[in-house]
């Protein structure tokens, strides 16, 4: 856990292991490093320099010898400050190369569930009002913990949703609870494995399994064609 932690804030995995062993044991020399870390001592020299640059390991001479040492973990949280701080700078500059291609029509499809999160937040990016039909609690199961944030950004961005349940999901403790938000019934006969979520110019199917796929266009004569076909529903669903 604590080395996929480190992996996830850019260490390699070697970097990430010679972190947490110099950590625990101390300054080591190199080839205790090797045999504590199962690492080949060259690749470890290469490792133990990238450490040394990026300010998580230090050294000293004794006897002609270079014991390492792993530099305090506070070190860590100033790495991660400076990379959020960098990445803030250029956030600008990247929006608007996002904007120049906004007009372009595309297609993205997304497997699984940290790809999913993608779709979903491009909806909080991009959204004005969400319509969505076919929505299925399941979609709280598949991504756990995901959907109060997105309601909570949703919600502060003024992004008002309209959703389409069927009926069977009428008395769902989330149902009964989306902020900002108006919710329709369809008859309990009318099912569908796939939910569609339609925002401006964007249509996002999503079929909602263990393994989440969905599929997003950016054209307007499709989603256009699918908000007529939600304003259809919508005038026939129940309240």
């Amino acid at each position: 856990m604590k080395q996929k932690i480190l992996e996830d804030i850019g260490l390699t995995p070697s970097e990430a292991k010679i972190y947490l062993v110099l950590l625990e044991q101390g300054a080591s020399l190199a080839g205790i490093i090797s045999r504590n870390t199962g690492i080949h001592r060259r690749s470890v020299y290469d490792s133990i320099e990238r450490l040394i640059q990026k300010g998580l390991v230090s050294y000293i001479k004794s006897n002609n010898r270079k014991y390492f040492e792993a530099v305090s973990p506070d070190r860590l949280l100033e790495i991660t400050s400076k990379k959020e701080e960098d990445l803030r700078t250029i956030l600008p500059e990247l929006k608007k190369i996002q904007q120049m291609s906004e007009g372009k029509n595309e297609t993205l499809f997304f497997r699984g569930k940290a790809a999913l999160k993608s779709a979903f937040d491009d909806q909080l990016d991009k959204a004005k009002e969400i319509c969505i039909w076919g929505a299925t609690t399941r979609a709280t199961e598949v991504l756990q913990y995901y959907f109060p944030r997105f309601d909570k950004q949703r919600v502060k961005k003024k992004i008002k949703a309209r959703i389409i349940f069927n009926e069977t999901e009428r008395d769902h403790p989330y149902v009964k609870n989306i902020p900002s938000s108006e919710v329709r019934f369809v008859p309990k006969d009318i099912k569908s494995n796939s939910a569609v979520n339609i925002y401006g110019r964007n249509v996002c199917i999503i079929a909602w399994r263990d393994d989440p796929v969905a599929i997003l266009i950016r054209e307007d004569n499709i989603s256009a064609g699918f908000k007529s076909y939600f304003e259809f529903m919508w005038d026939m669903a129940k309240k």
